[in-house]
């Protein structure tokens, strides 16, 4: 599975194969030696499915007598098989160059993950063995060992996964690392080298056309339509894929191979902005200086922070290994091996997150079924970061990989090279039942629309702390831990914050909590709903307390603004008596709040009578013109009296008299105080990034995940 979209240097030939070779050539100029030396030329840039091919030629051109010749070519050729996932050629040809007795005995080991690969399981053991006699320590070898007793364990008893195909969204060439996108899920772009895929050229490296990035939609029954090229610069000549998107959804990162034939070939990882409904032109990510190393399969971390890749630079496990590095505004700050139990000595690859922050990832080097097999990395409170093989069905003895999640449930789509004779891979679904206490919260503005820009703090009692986005619809969805209690807070720039509060109960069924963030505005005035005083009077009804404790609970929760309260009368009655009664309510209000210990000087008591008539907006125009009666009023129409007269029908001059009759608050200061006893998002956000930007200057080698 190297060769998909991950590039790194060509693995260094053995230096007695080196040696062997050179004697060889020297005596021969045929055409054998030709096609060894070109395939040499394709190996050494990484060019496998090409260095193959030569190979081949050479050793069926060697004489059956020349066994050290057919040693060699059988083993180059296992070498290129293995990298372009050509499982059962790199078995025979491993097994040939074994049968010529090949000096190095790294022919075993190879042999052996081939064979494990395959669902050969005693005979990859008896390789395993075979190696460890002279390796004893080998991590590889003793993985495969305890890979070769655990496979068949498992496929005998498989676990709750279910999967399947899904052949709307595969061609008949490599279709892999699906990205689940949109509010719902409903979207979702994948990497193919089908023939749709842009130019015409073949891949030295796999012998297909290089890889594009495509999508597809859901129809309004929930069915996948038609793959199509993604929209946008993102696609060009040379390999595209292994995307992901940013928690916002505005940046995409994804994998890009050039070609060069004179070079090896790095992978690198771009990124694009989306503009409306297309991607625009792509930008390379500086992640580090060292231009000799590959960089490839990018993740987001769910709260945007960290960006996750996988590279063959110095300094790691081993093979390929997982990195990360800090997204800050600056671009990439600092570098670092996320080291073991998740990287071994193997090949790790292919990051992804579920929104809980598990870390989902495939590899070759942890004890499995074969191949790269999918793991989860997740903190335990007693054992501390754990590493979990997903075992079968999930898992194959082929290659399963690039795991993508709907939401916060367990179900989504990866890819497998099972059942495919070219080791081609394929999207499959996949579900696990499971128990789910999630909150779902929606933060809109109060008496508008939705904030996309919004930010919800959740603190837990049992440690959580947790900043997340939210959704194009001002929505968002967070997987909760039984018997803990929560708090969450919703924030938006220019408005003001509201808190709830949940606690969770355990329950033996999945159950969804449900919260409204409807953020004040500060610069504009705030309509305080169900408020209602008695006739002709400023005193308060009791149906008025829920209200008024909300009132409360807002300052409490933005304890750095002072507010004018006021009240407003509608045009009937004497003006200047209109004026005292209003004002006489806003004082009630007032009143009310200092009882329930706010701050007498964060409150100015205003009434306005009937001089400031309500203004509609968007919002409460569409609201009017579904309600009954049925009033066609118009964005920014002031409810004047000559406005409320012009309109004939009682009833709908009620419905607007009713509208003036209101009482609103708006912000006149958010300084109030010398120093903040409540949480300040804006200041935590400013004081964790100048932490985090201090950390990653520091480049501390323990590393927590």
């Amino acid at each position: 599975m190297q060769h998909r979209l991950f590039h790194p240097i060509p693995h260094v030939i053995p230096l007695f194969l080196w040696t062997l070779t050179a004697a060889l050539l020297f005596a021969s100029c045929s055409n054998e030696s030709i096609a060894f030396k070109k395939a040499e030329q394709s190996y050494a840039i990484g060019e496998y499915y090409a260095a193959s091919i030569n190979y081949k030629k050479s050793y069926s051109r060697c004489k059956p007598k020349d066994k050290a010749k057919r040693a060699v070519r059988a083993y180059m050729m296992g070498e290129c098989y293995r990298h372009i996932g050509y499982t059962q050629k790199a078995i025979a040809a491993y097994q040939n160059a074994v049968r010529y007795n090949v000096p190095d005995s790294l022919a075993y080991l190879h042999l052996g993950r081939q064979q494990l690969k395959a669902g050969q399981y005693k005979q990859a053991a008896q390789n395993f063995k075979q190696y460890i006699e002279k390796d004893p320590g080998n991590e590889l070898a003793q993985s495969g060992l305890l890979s070769c007793e655990l496979g068949p364990q498992w496929k005998a008893k498989p676990n709750q996964y279910s999967i399947k195909k899904e052949a709307i969204l595969n061609s008949r060439r490599a279709d892999y690392s699906p990205m689940l996108v949109g509010d719902e899920a409903d979207q979702i772009v994948l990497s193919s080298t089908r023939n749709d895929a842009a130019g015409d050229d073949l891949s030295g490296i796999t012998g297909q056309k290089f890889g594009d990035l495509f999508f597809a939609k859901k129809n309004e029954q929930g069915k996948w339509q038609p793959v199509e090229v993604i929209e946008g610069e993102v696609n060009t000549d040379y390999d595209e894929g292994a995307s992901c998107l940013s928690p916002d959804g505005k940046t995409m990162y994804f994998t890009r191979c050039s070609s060069d034939p004179d070079y090896p070939r790095y992978a690198e990882i771009w990124k694009s902005q989306r503009s409306d409904a297309s991607w625009g032109k792509p930008t390379k990510c500086e992640i580090s200086r060292d231009t000799l190393c590959s960089y490839a399969h990018p993740a987001v971390s769910p709260d945007g922070e960290w960006l996750y890749f996988v590279s063959d630079m110095p300094g790691g496990e081993g093979g390929l290994d997982i990195w990360r590095t800090r997204i800050t505004e600056k671009g990439f700050v600092g570098m670092e091996n996320v080291g073991r139990p998740i990287n071994t000595s193997g090949d790790e690859m292919f990051p992804s997150f579920r929104p809980n922050g598990d870390l989902y990832f495939s590899s070759d080097g942890h004890p499995g079924m074969g191949g790269l097999d999918i793991l989860i990395a997740r903190n335990d409170s007693v054992r501390g970061l754990v590493v979990e093989n997903q075992q079968y069905p999930l898992n194959s003895s082929a290659d399963d990989f690039g795991m993508t999640f709907d939401g916060v449930h367990n179900r989504g789509y990866f890819c497998s090279s099972r059942n495919d004779g070219k080791g081609w891979e394929h999207i499959y679904s996949f579900e696990c039942p499971e128990i789910l206490q999630t909150v779902t919260g929606w933060v809109y503005e109060k008496d508008g629309y939705e904030l996309p820009e919004a930010l919800v703090y959740m603190v837990g009692n049992d440690g959580t702390n947790l900043k997340l986005s939210v959704k194009g619809d001002g929505s968002f969805t967070q997987i909760l831990k039984p018997g803990v209690d929560y708090v969450l807070l919703g924030t938006c720039k220019g408005y003001l914050n509201v808190k709830n509060s949940i606690r969770v109960e355990r329950s033996e069924e999945s159950e969804e909590y449900t919260l409204q963030f409807p953020l004040p505005p500060i610069n504009v005035p705030v309509l305080v709903d169900n408020i209602f005083y008695e006739f002709d009077s400023a005193e308060l009804t009791p149906e008025s307390t829920d209200a008024l404790d909300k009132l409360v609970a807002m300052m409490n929760e933005n304890p750095n603004i002072t507010i004018e309260l006021s009240s407003h009368c509608d045009y009937r009655g004497n003006d200047a008596y209109n004026q005292r009664l209003s004002q006489r309510r806003a004082e009630s209000v007032v009143k009310y709040l200092i009882e329930h210990e706010i701050a007498e000087d964060r409150l100015t008591a205003v009434g306005y009578g009937e001089s400031r008539p309500k203004v509609i907006t968007k919002k409460l125009a569409e609201t009017l013109a579904a309600g009954q009666p049925k009033l066609e009023v118009q964005e920014n129409d002031t409810l004047t009296e000559q406005y409320i007269l012009d309109i004939k029908d009682e009833e709908k001059q009620e419905v607007l008299n009713a509208l003036n009759r209101r009482t609103e608050f708006k912000v006149l200061r958010t300084t109030y105080g010398t120093t903040l006893n409540e949480y300040n998002p804006e200041a935590e956000e400013q004081k964790a990034l100048k932490e985090q930007e201090e950390e990653a200057d520091e480049q501390d080698e323990d590393f927590v995940f």
